[in-house]
């Protein structure tokens, strides 16, 4: 089978990527290089095509058989939301027609930011509380996607807060796990938004990365992609503390974001994952961070 994987030099899609091509898929990966880094495609044998999907020119000439969808400006905090906006569905836009050209499966990420500070734990057809330009772009490829869905295979992949290897090249947006580790390893205090009450469901990329295929299998539809488990910084903290064996406390700092913009809780509802995609997360947090620093440990903790 020939994989297209948009976004390939990414942090999730060049995890998805290599792994394809590990199970024996054909892949081709396309990224404009905007916030991926080539650097991350290391082992990827494959074809690479330095090309923006959201030009209206954009296409492939070759057959494909599945497209993975994981190109998007993904920086909640972008500082152009009409650019967020626009290349997020016109690149989604072109990636349909793509799929339909092909008559291809089409797995997309969506993303739990379209949640925002409704109840836990999140279920997809819960109202949304859209708080971003990013989670507008989501929310509107979703119901783009739900227009479309009993013409062509396409699933939506709602991600909860991946964190793993090869997100370094994000910066800022890459995963608290990332940065409190850093922090920590270096036996400075860990700083958390004051009081380190906030929830996130982490899920490591190869979990990810597993739904993520699984999805080829599912009907056209759109799933939580969590662990349906909910950690609070503080108690993450804590977590990193017994990967390190450290006994560092948190230092608090006044929240820098404004609270109607800043999503406070995530927690997955993962019945319809279960039911529908067929998964579960296989890593437990302690374990995932601890393959993580590793990975981190062996190939360097900065770009």
């Amino acid at each position: 089978m020939k994989c297209l994987v948009t976004g390939g030099a990414g942090f999730i899609g060049s995890n998805l990527a290599i792994e394809l091509e590990a199970q024996g898929y054909d892949v081709i990966i396309v990224d404009n290089l905007f916030s991926g880094n080539k650097e991350n495609l290391r082992e990827f044998k494959g074809i690479f095509i330095k090309a923006d999907i959201a030009d209206p020119q954009f296409d492939i000439e070759e057959k494909i058989d599945a497209i993975f969808h994981e190109a998007a400006i993904t920086d909640p905090r972008h500082p152009d939301d009409s650019e967020t906006y626009q290349k997020n569905i016109e690149g989604f836009k072109n990636v349909i027609k793509l799929a339909k050209k092909n008559n291809a499966k089409l797995v997309y990420a969506s993303t739990a930011g379209l949640y925002g500070n409704g109840y836990v734990p999140m279920e997809e057809g819960q109202e949304k509380d859209v708080l971003t330009s990013y989670g507008k772009s989501k929310w509107d490829m979703d119901l783009m996607a739900e227009k479309i869905a009993s013409t062509i295979h396409i699933v939506g992949l709602r991600y909860f807060n991946v964190f793993g290897p090869k997100e370094l090249h994000k910066g800022r947006p890459a995963s608290m796990i990332y940065h409190l580790g850093k922090q920590m390893r270096q036996n400075e205090k860990p700083r958390l938004f004051k009081y380190g009450q906030q929830i996130r469901d982490y899920i490591y990329v190869k979990d990810a990365v597993t739904a993520t295929i699984k999805a080829l299998d599912a009907k056209s539809d759109v799933y939580n992609v969590g662990t349906g488990i909910g950690t609070s910084f503080i108690d993450l903290v804590q977590t990193i503390n017994s990967v390190f064996g450290k006994k560092l406390e948190p230092e608090y700092f006044d929240m820098p974001y404004d609270a109607k913009s800043y999503q406070n809780n995530t927690q997955a509802d993962i019945k319809k994952a279960e039911t529908g995609l067929h998964f579960k997360a296989a890593w437990n947090l302690k374990d995932a961070i601890t393959d993580y620093f590793a990975y981190l440990d062996k190939h360097g903790w900065d770009l």
